[in-house]
């Protein structure tokens, strides 16, 4: 068998680099389960250095959002955070607080299911909003709710004031 350095013998670039060297030479010496079976640790030896170190393989779960057109893709944890951030520009809210915004918004995500549809994410962003700053909520609740008429701020600023 030939061995092709930087890559595997059937072409594919490698899977793994040497945290020491960088080379992509590397071979699996050991592989078990891991933290209950939630994850696979595997022992690995470069073949250029001959050094030897540990990798822990987990699963990523997916989480898919069913657009109102029909689509699917997967959830987007910047296009929450770019949301939130249009909305609050120009607010006195801090960077910190966008940030725990867009974490709850996922965990919401999340615990909703691996396919949710995208009224959830817009819900549960106006909900932070909600409590972070009417202003930043009525601009995204907008543009999210399709706002055509003075009306629509009315009423949504009414809803505001009765909460």
């Amino acid at each position: 068998m030939t061995r092709v350095l930087g890559g595997t013998p059937d072409g594919y670039p490698p899977g793994m680099f040497c945290p020491l060297c960088g080379s992509g030479d590397t071979k699996v010496v050991d592989s078990r389960p891991a933290d209950q079976g939630a994850s696979i640790r595997r022992r690995r030896e470069c073949l250029s250095c001959n050094s030897r170190f540990t990798t822990y393989e987990r699963a990523e779960a997916v989480l898919l959002v069913r657009k109102r057109d029909g689509g699917i893709e997967p959830f987007q944890t910047e296009k929450v955070r770019r949301g939130l951030e249009r909305a609050l520009t120009d607010r006195p809210v801090a960077a910190e607080a966008v940030a725990l915004m867009v974490e709850e918004v996922e965990l919401a995500a999340r615990a909703a299911g691996p396919v949710i549809e995208s009224d959830v994410v817009g819900r549960a962003v106006l909900d932070q909003l909600r409590s972070a700053d009417e202003v930043a909520y009525l601009r995204f609740a907008s543009v999210y709710k399709d706002f055509q008429a003075a009306a629509d701020f009315e009423r949504e600023v009414a809803a505001l004031d009765a909460d």
